[in-house]
């Protein structure tokens, strides 16, 4: 296990001591649990060198979550701030010392001047919501406005308990959705690779023992030759046309009703589109149920939930629920005439809403669709690499009879001869 050194604010100049803990979060909590306040916890061997070392993290932390916006803060590194000030919150400790005690906790030069800046404007009075609002990313919509529902009710510790809950989750399954991804888009990379080197630089040379007059060449042949020939020839044009087509499809996903075509057709596609479905329907229930848990109004957290689902047919959806909601009707009926929500949610939110027990049904719904999220993911990866393999497969089985053909027509000549 791993050994924190740290100085408290009762002991700082005793020197650091030391304790034995799984991360710096966990080091930080066991030492709220015994009464000492830190003002600074770091790994043993690494004293003095806290900045490299919290930018070494952030390295590696980025290469799993990207960060928001030109913010100073990795999506990574925003779950551990939030978890770490909901112990120390939880623990007693008010809002400054908490701030300043995370700050000097190998955090970045950025990072130290944001938290600087919030310090400074809770300290004039500010609350700790409108202070995160005025320093703009890292800190959401969703953070700010759970941040002001806890301060204005306050239960800010439990909040802050239920944001670090929240955005850990959502953390998992950007990064479960990143490494079902990247196997397939690995493979698929090699699948065109090889057959462009097959079909430019193999082939060829092969077919030019072929002696054949080029309308006695069957059919697979004269196919695979004019893709070669067209690929050798007109490279430049093909890869003219992929750029146009990157171009127009990034332009397509920033027009409105293009996105929303295209997200359409993506939710409706067989396994891709359950996948994207079964992700839509676990931020829901955990977002929604973390909003209107902490106390915030329905339509606010409807709002806010709408921004977490990432496809524009599922936040149209919102849109209606938002419309009906406005108008005194209920959240489920919208969502089941969509399609896009499962029975069982439906049903459990009509019965949150007729008991008045919206929140806890969707937290305990949550868990499940997270579950039901993994097994989609794990199919994903599961179906698609085979898909792949039997593509390559086909395109390869189709110029070896290319190959092939030719040959046997010449072998049949000379044996007739």
């Amino acid at each position: 296990m791993p050994t924190f050194q740290y100085q408290s604010m009762k002991s700082s100049e005793a020197g650091p001591a030391t304790i034995d803990a799984p991360d710096r979060a966990a080091a930080v909590r066991a030492l709220m649990a015994k009464g000492i306040t830190p003002t600074r916890v770091e790994p043993v061997g690494k004293k003095g060198n806290g900045r490299a070392a919290s930018r070494g993290a952030s390295k590696q932390s980025a290469g799993l979550s990207l960060r928001i916006g030109n913010s100073p803060m990795t999506r990574s590194e925003m779950a551990s701030f939030i978890g770490e000030l909901a112990t120390a919150v939880q623990a007693g400790l008010p809002i400054v010392p908490a701030l300043r005690t995370i700050a000097g906790q190998g955090r970045t030069d950025a990072q130290k001047k944001m938290l600087d800046t919030i310090i400074q404007d809770v300290e004039r009075g500010r609350s700790l919501a409108d202070s995160m609002r005025a320093v703009g990313p890292p800190f959401t919509a969703l953070v700010t406005n759970l941040v002001q529902a806890g301060e204005v009710s306050g239960r800010l510790g439990e909040v802050l308990g239920q944001a670090a809950v929240l955005l850990d989750r959502d953390l998992k399954l950007r990064r479960a959705l990143t490494s079902a991804m990247m196997y397939p888009a690995i493979l698929t990379t090699f699948i065109v690779i090889a057959i462009v080197i097959l079909v430019t630089f193999i082939v060829p040379n092969i077919m030019s023992s072929v002696n054949l007059p080029p309308d006695q060449l069957p059919l697979p042949t004269v196919i695979v030759m004019g893709v070669a020939d067209f690929i050798g020839s007109y490279w430049w044009l093909l890869g003219l046309m992929i750029a146009f087509a990157m171009y127009f499809y990034s332009r397509a996903m920033r027009t409105p009703s293009s996105r929303l075509k295209i997200d359409r057709f993506l939710v409706g596609t067989p396994v891709l589109g359950r996948l994207l479905r079964d992700i839509a329907v676990a931020r829901f229930t955990r977002t929604f149920g973390t909003l209107a848990g902490a106390g915030l109004p329905v339509i606010t957290s409807l709002k806010i939930t709408k921004g977490t689902l990432g496809n524009r047919a599922l936040e149209g959806v919102m849109d209606d629920v938002c419309d009906e909601v406005s108008h005194g009707r209920t959240i489920s009926e919208p969502l089941e005439k969509s399609g896009y929500f499962p029975p069982l949610l439906i049903q459990l939110m009509n019965l949150g809403e007729k008991t008045g027990t919206l929140d806890e049904m969707l937290l305990r719904a949550a868990d499940a669709f997270e579950e039901r999220t993994q097994a989609s993911v794990k199919l994903f990866t599961q179906v698609l690499p085979p898909l792949l393999i039997v593509v390559l497969a086909g395109v390869v089985g189709f110029v070896i009879l290319a190959v092939m053909l030719p040959l046997i027509e010449m072998q049949n000549a000379i044996g007739g001869a």
